[in-house]
């Protein structure tokens, strides 16, 4: 039930979207470490909220790369999969394909990579 929840909040168009989600990660029934909630929570942002992630000045992008380095350290296989939104990037006007490649390259030189993470970012840029 919490985790339909966090998808119907993360997934408003209503303006401050990113505030929202930011907030309901500090949500007691959240975690990072639960996959599933990061899919409802942060997938659903990013997949569903075209209005606040795909925000001119780049803040969902960017929050998103945040996310995928942290989770890169101890779930590369649930970071590798939130990175779906940002390898769409070809599909967006130039402004904010530079933004979201800016994003995977950023991620692409953050350190050490899993395979996973990795081969998407990888494959995204070539």
């Amino acid at each position: 039930m919490m985790d339909q929840w966090f998808s119907v909040q993360a997934g408003s168009p209503l303006p401050g979207g990113l505030a929202r989600v930011r907030a309901l990660m500090q949500h007691p029934a959240f975690t990072v470490k639960n996959p599933n909630k990061v899919r409802a929570l942060i997938g659903a942002f990013a997949g569903q909220n075209l209005v606040n992630f795909h925000a001119a000045d780049g803040s969902g992008y960017r929050f998103l790369a945040d996310l995928v380095i942290e989770l890169n350290g101890f779930n590369p296989q649930i970071a590798s999969r939130q990175l779906a939104p940002l390898t769409r990037w070809r599909k967006y006007d130039a402004a904010r394909q530079a933004l979201m490649k800016a994003e995977l390259e950023r991620i692409r030189g953050s350190g050490e990579l899993s395979s996973d993470v990795f081969e998407v970012v990888s494959k995204s840029l070539a």
